[in-house]
């Protein structure tokens, strides 16, 4: 980080053109320690605001992809601004973020605490009935004309009643109140739980629901499989056809996707070109799954647009690794992607079908 700020503030910075940077091993350094500073951030952001993390970290991965090939200095500037804007933004939105949560979470302590006081006030006033139901009774024992005496325990207990009665009607009253107020804000937070776990683009699980799914069924000792899913030449579509392109592309390969596995098979998406899919069971059990996935996604993809739309023919890789007793999440994910390369190693060099 420090020598790319040298380099860009060096006298002779707006003057070297792109192959030179290239060769300058220093300056190719500070590039490489650059992209994997945004890349940290992106996955920083996700654990901070997960439901916010994600768009920041797929800007992110954008940004470092451009310096990947033919980098300036006017790139490494454009890079520069383009972080700065997003982290601007990201910080914005999720300052608003948590300050519409802690205000949900007030207005609900808030309700609560109002129930609880008129609890209180109505308990209070029931009381000083009964306390004088009490002292009409005292007054009783002291009568000796018995049909005065029957004439007021029934009207005590009459006034006994009505408020035993008025307080448990008040008490349901307040009870089904505070349910309802209490529901709503559970839902809210539930429906905010439902977002933090989602793509922001696809609409599909997200890495952060991935991941966690991953180490509960390794907690528990589960048999499953995770598979490992690229789309091959996208960074090709891309370069053609520009990002809007490629984020339709990707909806509905996620869709498709989605609809080719099982409704036990978790779906989501790991970043980028790449999804992940956690299928219960064993090796061969997932590996057949995923011939039949594969077979579904694989195939030709029609983009709406002016004045005629775009066909594309899209094919992907995948890759399956079954889960070992004693493994880590990363290294269980390390060998279902090596899987996939292999598969895509041995398909020969693709590009676009139209």
């Amino acid at each position: 980080m420090i020598s790319l700020k040298k380099f860009l503030d060096s006298d002779q910075a707006d003057d070297r053109p792109a192959h030179k940077i290239d060769g300058d091993l220093t300056a190719f350094a500070a590039i490489g320690a650059y992209r994997s500073a945004l890349a940290e951030m992106g996955n920083c952001s996700l654990e901070a605001c997960p439901g916010l993390g994600s768009a920041l970290k797929e800007a992110l991965d954008q940004l470092g992809r451009k310096l990947l090939t033919d980098v300036d200095c006017a790139t490494l500037r454009m890079a520069e601004c383009g972080v700065r804007d997003q982290l601007k933004g990201w910080g914005q939105q999720t300052a608003r973020h948590y300050l519409q949560k802690s205000d949900e979470v007030k207005d609900l302590l808030i309700v609560m605490a109002r129930m609880a006081e008129s609890v209180g006030d109505r308990d209070e006033r029931c009381a000083g009935q009964i306390k004088a139901v009490t002292a009409t009774l005292t007054e009783i024992a002291s009568l000796e004309d018995l049909t005065e005496i029957r004439a007021s325990i029934v009207r005590s207990a009459e006034d006994l009643k009505s408020s035993i009665d008025r307080m448990a009607s008040e008490g349901k009253a307040a009870m089904d109140l505070l349910r309802v107020q209490v529901s709503t804000y559970q839902t809210k937070l539930e429906n905010a739980e439902q977002l933090a776990f989602r793509d922001a683009l696809t609409g599909i699980r997200n890495r952060l629901c991935i991941e966690r799914h991953i180490e509960r069924q390794i907690a528990e000792g589960a048999l499953f499989c995770v598979a490992v899913v690229d789309i091959d030449s996208f960074k090709q579509v891309n370069d053609e056809y520009g990002h809007l392109i490629g984020d339709e592309i990707l909806i509905q390969f996620s869709k498709e996707l989605s609809s080719a596995c099982r409704t036990n098979d978790l779906v989501g998406r790991w970043g980028g070109d790449e999804f992940i899919v956690v299928l219960d069971g064993s090796f061969d059990e997932a590996a057949a799954q995923s011939a039949r996935v594969s077979k579904w996604v694989c195939g030709n993809y029609t983009i709406e647009r002016k004045p005629v739309p775009l066909k594309l023919k899209i094919n992907a890789s995948i890759g399956v690794a079954e889960s070992v007793p004693g493994e880590t999440m990363q290294e269980l994910l390390a060998r279902a992607d090596s899987a996939m390369y292999g598969q895509k190693g041995k398909k020969p060099s693709s590009s676009l079908d139209r």
